[in-house]
């Protein structure tokens, strides 16, 4: 009775720690807070269309993990039809974003997001997404984040090739 008492023990202490050790990983070790004038707007990756800004807040969203992000587009601003491997978690902070599923941009089937709305769709779904006003929008999710086109040649990482 001692020794299966003593190996339930051994097992649950075993968990806790495995546990604890794998949620301390996406834990932060430190507090940082954002105030608005203390963000550092940065030139958007690649992938995005020019005249879009960003801002790391959060982890790393090249690299497996956590993460959290604010981009920026100024009025009129298109992402032509694109997909993402994970669920992608958007937060409109300011401005409106509009978003349409499918290949073609769709106007008239777009929903639009105004400041403060929260929405998410799941990993694989076409869609496109279009700015009114300048717009910030906060992502979040688990990287690594990517953002495949559906027509290649929208990338602008192959402009001219």
């Amino acid at each position: 009775m001692k020794a299966v008492l003593g190996s339930v023990v051994a097992l649950l202490l075993t968990v806790t720690l495995l546990t604890r050790s794998s949620a301390d990983e996406t834990q932060s070790a430190e507090m940082r807070l954002y105030p608005p004038t203390t963000i550092e707007w940065k030139t958007g990756p690649a992938v995005l269309p020019p005249g879009a800004k960003m801002a790391v807040l959060e982890g790393d969203p090249t690299k497996e993990g956590p993460f959290v992000v604010r981009f920026q587009f100024p009025d009129g601003y298109h992402i032509p039809p694109h997909t993402h491997p994970k669920t992608e978690r958007v937060t409109v902070v300011s401005g409106a974003l509009y978003l349409a599923t499918g290949e073609a941009l769709d106007r008239s089937s777009a929903k639009k997001l105004p400041a403060g709305s929260f929405a998410y769709w799941p990993a694989g779904m076409k869609h496109t997404a279009w700015s009114e006003g300048e717009t910030v929008i906060q992502l979040h999710g688990t990287g690594p984040w990517q953002l495949n086109y559906v027509n290649p040649a929208d990338d602008p990482r192959n402009a001219g090739k």
